[in-house]
């Protein structure tokens, strides 16, 4: 369903597409939400699959596209990490690996938490001793690096172990990812009491140490019930129009660790419905295991694992267990999803109540929706970069978080000034009444009456003068709590120390701030990597790096002569007088 201005407003799959229309015309049947919908809805565009296990699959591909404002929405999407075995190398590395699986190599996971495959990659090596180093820094070692001192890689840059005996390592180290984890202790405890009694007690010392790195990653990773297997547990709290859901995942034996989402646009729907659209959408980008444990029965169970084995290539079961071990396993997924709905609603409690004062301090009509908040960032004016933030009713919103790099040459280093009125008027200036929803409620500045000064120029003049604004500046001494308040048309002020809305205000500024140093930084790093040869017409990629391995660095490029510069492979007398020209000021 298409609104007038081309939007996506709805995708939905109906097996008798007739009937399913005929439906949303009697209007006085329909609940609020949809009569909404269909009040929007200009046009309707229809496409037929071949089966309904692919119709669900590409209703599920279509909203993640396109985040109808009328279905419930997944908005957390990136991908999951994974434990990477590479298998390019003759000593093969372990490291976390995020994305396409492209590289060779042997892969365990997908890790629902970063922090938890990060801790088993760490754990891992104590227990197995395997590098992390990349191949680049591995061929180029020459002695043992720090790692190897504390016991954490078994050196074979340096040839400390064969080829054989590091791959028993890794041969060990995956087979206790597979589940084999108590047989690979066993043959460890095993191997240890033999070296004791032929009295090789440092040898021994050091398989004792495995074991207990090998006892922390089982502890890390405890089984929730023998019976699970591989398998996610999907759980779902609800709360009025608020839900949660929790989901668990094992692999081999091992939780993964587990993850919370709180799905947008659910008020209208029922918990099957949302655990429905949650799984579809979820494994779209995610493989599934081979069983699904979820806390409520859904609807159209068996087409959703048909259309799950489409993608996976495996048959997939989904089950709501009412008794034994694995119904234990799915009410500690609820236990778990309960706990996180309530604190995400004493949060947000909390985070009503500040905007409700925010609404108070700066006099505005209704509660802000939308509050933006600027900072700038440079060293002494270069990398110069302006940052903006956007928060709301439900918090943070970072995917309209928005950097401006400084593009103005005119600007005289260091000139605040000049950098915030280049970064307000190119947000404001295109400000146009199809994009009122993007309009701001707030504007706060980090900064004091000068800053607020520009703002109102620049507002002024881009017509959006409506808008309020104010500044933040930070007491004489730079200490949390003295920040002094400036509104056009009123004195500057300052708030108690134990105000909640200043802690609220405080919060926003620092977000700000974090957000404009951290594009800075990037913006610097980058910098560091572009070479001077960069500059240079008709010097590509391989002519740079053949460059830069024949002389090592631009600075000798600089120095050398045509000649020496045309005995580079690939460099024809014309392109060395053209990379000389370049260096010593010649046309």
């Amino acid at each position: 369903m298409v609104n007038n201005a081309g939007i996506v407003m709805y995708v939905g799959k109906a097996k008798n597409i007739k009937k399913r229309v005929s439906s949303y015309l009697n209007a006085v049947a329909l609940n609020t939400r949809m009569q909404l919908m269909i009040a929007q809805t200009a046009s309707m565009e229809f496409v037929t699959t071949r089966s309904e296990a692919e119709a669900l699959l590409l209703e599920a591909n279509l909203i993640k596209k396109f985040s109808p404002r009328y279905n419930i929405l997944l908005k957390d999407d990136k991908s999951f990490p994974y434990i990477l075995f590479s298998g390019d190398h003759a000593f093969p590395r372990i490291s976390k690996h995020r994305g396409p699986k492209t590289k060779k190599g042997k892969y365990f996971g997908p890790f629902v938490a970063a922090g938890a495959v990060n801790e088993t990659v760490t754990l891992m090596q104590k227990a197995f001793l395997l590098r992390s180093c990349t191949d680049n820094v591995f061929k180029n070692r020459t002695r043992p690096c720090m790692l190897y001192q504390i016991k954490r890689c078994s050196a074979p840059c340096v040839n400390k172990i064969s080829p054989e005996d590091y791959q028993t390592l890794v041969d060990q180290a995956q087979a206790f990812l597979s589940g084999k984890s108590q047989q690979i202790r066993d043959r460890l405890v095993t191997e240890m009491q033999e070296l004791s009694l032929k009295m090789d007690y440092e040898k021994a010392r050091l398989i004792r140490d495995r074991i207990r790195a090998l006892t922390l990653v089982q502890q890390q990773h405890a089984l929730a019930s023998p019976s699970i297997g591989d398998a996610d547990i999907i759980a779902l709290a609800r709360d009025k129009s608020v839900c949660c859901i929790q989901l668990f995942s094992f692999r081999g034996g091992f939780n993964y660790g587990n993850r919370t989402w709180f799905p947008a646009q659910t008020g209208s729907y029922t918990d099957a419905e949302i655990l429905r659209n949650f799984i579809a959408q979820y494994y779209q980008s995610q493989p599934a295991p081979p069983m699904l444990l979820v806390s409520h029965l859904i609807g159209e169970a068996a087409l959703l694992e048909e259309a799950l084995g489409l993608n996976s290539n495996h048959r997939i079961d989904i089950v709501h267990p009412v008794r034994g071990e694995k119904r234990d396993a799915v009410e500690q997924a609820m236990r778990n999803a309960r706990e996180a709905l309530a604190r995400f609603n004493s949060i947000h409690a909390t985070q009503r109540a500040a905007l409700k004062e925010v609404q108070v301090l700066f006099g505005l009509d209704e509660v802000p929706k939308r509050i933006e908040v600027y900072d700038n960032s440079h060293i002494s004016g270069t990398h110069a970069v302006g940052a903006m933030i956007v928060a709301g009713p439900e918090g943070f919103i970072k995917p309209e978080y928005r950097k401006f790099n400084i593009k103005r040459e005119d600007i005289v280093t260091g000139d605040d000034y000049a950098m915030l009125r280049e970064v307000l008027t190119r947000r404001f200036k295109r400000l146009e009444e199809s994009d009122e929803k993007k309009a701001p409620d707030l504007v706060l500045i980090d900064g004091g009456a000068g800053q607020v000064a520009v703002a109102t120029q620049v507002l002024a003049d881009t017509g959006a003068h409506r808008i309020c604004y104010a500044g933040i500046a930070k007491g004489q001494d730079r200490n949390a709590g003295r920040e002094q308040f400036f509104i056009p048309g009123k004195e500057p002020f300052q708030l108690p120390e134990n105000s909640p809305v200043l802690h609220y205000l405080q919060r926003l500024r620092d977000e700000a701030h974090r957000f404009a140093i951290g594009v800075h930084r990037d913006k610097r790093s980058k910098s560091m990597h572009i070479s001077e040869l960069d500059a240079i017409p008709s010097i590509g990629p391989g002519r740079k790096k053949a460059l830069l391995l024949h002389f090592g660095s631009a600075r000798a490029i600089a120095a050398a002569s045509i000649e020496d510069i045309q005995k580079v492979e690939g460099i024809s007398n014309s392109t060395a007088r053209l990379i000389y020209g370049h260096f010593h000021g010649e046309a």
